[in-house]
Parts: C-alpha cells; sequence; structure tokens
C-alpha cells in the first residue's frame, strides 16, 4: 500500500472526529449569556478532546515520515489507534454533558490510556521495520519519557473525579499541554535522513 493512502484515510478519520465532537455542542435556544454559561462544561470537555485529536494528528503524522514502506502490521496498527480515538467523541460529549461526573472521567481517561497504547504499538510497529540504532530510533525513544508521564497523569485523574473532577480535567489538560512543546529532534533526525 502506499504510504499516502494511509496518510489521507488516517487525516480523513481524524478530520470526521473532530467535527464530530464540535457537533455535539449544542447551539442554545436563547441568546443570553447564561445559556452560553451553561455550555462551559462541554466547551471544555471539546478544548480538551481537540487538544488530544490535534496531538496525535501531527505526532502520527511525524512518525509516518519515518516509514518508506507500509506492511500489514502498521496497517492493523493503524485502525487499532483509529479505533481508539474514534470513541473519543463519545467520552467527551458524556463528559461534558454530565458535568465531569465520576464515572465519565473514568471513560474518559480510560480510553485515553487505550489512545496512548495504540500509539505505542504502531510506534513499535514501525520503529521494528527501520530495525537499527539510527537518529531517528533514538529521537523517536527519547519521547519514551514524555510518554510515561503522560500515561501517569491520566491513570492519577481517574481516583481524582471522586475528589474533585477539576482536578481531573486540569490532569487532562496537562497531559496534553507536555505534548504542545514540539520536539524538534525527530525533524532534525529526518532532515538528516534526507541530506
Amino acid at each position: 500500500m502506499n504510504k499516502n493512502r494511509l496518510e489521507a484515510f488516517s487525516d480523513g478519520v481524524l478530520a470526521i472526529i473532530i467535527t464530530i465532537m464540535v457537533l455535539e455542542i449544542k447551539v442554545p435556544q436563547d441568546a443570553s449569556w447564561a445559556s452560553l454559561r451553561s455550555l462551559t462544561p462541554v466547551f471544555v470537555s471539546y478544548v480538551i478532546s481537540f487538544l488530544l485529536v490535534g496531538i496525535y494528528w501531527g505526532n502520527h503524522h511525524h512518525l509516518l515520515h519515518t516509514v518508506k514502506r507500509i506492511t500489514s502490521g502498521m496497517l492493523l496498527a493503524n485502525l487499532h489507534l483509529l479505533f481508539w480515538l474514534s470513541l473519543v467523541p463519545f467520552a467527551t460529549g458524556w463528559l461534558g454533558e454530565n458535568h465531569f461526573a465520576p464515572n465519565t472521567i473514568i471513560v474518559y481517561g480510560l480510553i485515553n490510556i487505550m489512545c496512548g497504547a495504540a500509539y505505542a504499538i504502531l510506534q513499535r510497529t514501525i520503529l521494528n521495520t527501520i530495525g537499527h540504532r539510527s537518529d531517528l530510533v533514538i529521537a523517536i525513544e527519547r519521547q519514551y519519557k514524555k510518554a510515561y508521564l503522560s500515561i501517569l497523569t491520566v491513570v492519577i485523574a481517574i481516583p481524582f473525579a471522586f475528589v474533585n473532577p477539576y482536578i481531573s480535567c486540569s490532569l487532562f489538560f496537562l497531559q496534553s499541554a507536555v505534548w504542545l512543546i514540539p520536539d524538534k529532534n525527530i525533524e532534525k533526525a529526518l532532515k538528516n535522513k534526507e541530506d
């Protein structure tokens, strides 16, 4: 399979995921500020999830730049990732509509963890095809600390659902914010590989 087809398919699925999330924000029936204020939990859950999906899109883009040839293992690992990401709109809507109730935070957190695990499987599948300890492999492996911190943040957020749901949401936001800081090592390794 051509790498461009995999990228286009994945980009399309991720665009649909974001579109579904924004369509879940119901337009208020009146023009008062109070009606907008009542949408705050829905909007906050949308922002957190938009960041989450956007970060996966960016990292997915970088990761696929490392690939020369698509294998069947990569296809399956990519579909596995897209499956879990496609559940984000459900978890986002449930989280916001129920004002961050503990069960909604638990489901959101578990889906978040599964997205991370699926991305790690895709990453490992791709790295196994590269084979040797190139600058690119080393650059990708440097992100492992950030990945472990990310998973730990979500795991901590889940029990806080029973203490204070706003702490959980802050931790979900923090988890995404960690990934907003770009890692130039992969771009540098890709550039060196091309030169």
